[in-house]
């Protein structure tokens, strides 16, 4: 449910930061597209069986309590941050969104916050040196809020298909990227659902990770690129 920790954090015990040696040209076009989507406001998805999903930008005042719960959780340990304090969380969510190569993004069903997007250009953070990567491309981080009481069937995939759509038809990204921890076996489960496919292992800050892609293609022919269509 929850992903690798964000490319720009920079506190100590195993975690990720920005890579002091990036580009200080421009974005690239997915981060350029990014800022263009912040002009536009609320992105709405398809409708889905859980309710209506959208995402706006994060307001690092208004939504760090929230998402410094669903962080502190056991559950979200894979983003190394259940350590962080609300200041912490309120610091870190400005920093994503004053960088121009990453955007944090608020994802609510029917109104209600409950789940965190985070996108990046992988050429100028945490994957500069791979290979792989290619223009166009998009990072992408993403962590649902903790189950309560009443787990919501399906929510999950609900909120991978809209997010994943979201970075091709407002971000405008080629390819989207993630870089999940190999032990993390949920959300390797839910990438593969979506139609991310698995190009190698790499290491990165904390962790061992399966860097993988998805393309429009890949997204559209998936299990839940289908039932979001």
């Amino acid at each position: 449910m929850s992903a690798p920790a964000s490319a720009s954090r920079a506190t100590a015990g195993g975690s990720t930061s920005t890579d002091p040696t990036a580009p200080s040209t421009a974005p690239t076009a997915p981060a350029g597209a990014a800022g263009a989507a912040l002009a536009r406001g609320p992105w709405t998805a398809p409708p889905s069986p859980v309710g209506h999903l959208s995402l706006a930008r994060v307001d690092a005042r208004a939504d760090a309590a929230v998402v410094h719960a669903w962080l502190s959780h056991p559950a979200s340990s894979f983003w190394q941050m259940t350590d962080l304090s609300l200041d912490d969380v309120r610091d870190y969510l400005a920093g994503v969104s004053a960088d121009p190569y990453q955007n944090a993004w608020l994802g609510s069903v029917d109104g209600v916050p409950t789940f965190l997007v985070e996108t990046y250009d992988p050429a100028c953070l945490l994957l500069t040196d791979v290979p792989e990567i290619e223009p166009g491309d998009l990072g992408m981080h993403l962590l649902v809020a903790p189950p309560g009481d009443a787990p919501v069937h399906g929510l999950t995939s609900a909120v991978m298909a809209a997010t994943v759509r979201f970075c091709f038809e407002r971000l405008g990204a080629t390819r989207v990227v993630v870089e999940p921890d190999v032990a993390n076996t949920r959300i390797a489960a839910k990438n593969a659902a979506a139609g991310f496919r698995v190009l190698r292992e790499l290491g990165l800050p904390g962790k061992r990770a399966h860097l993988a892609v998805c393309t429009r293609a890949d997204f559209d022919a998936s299990p839940l690129g289908r039932s979001a269509a």
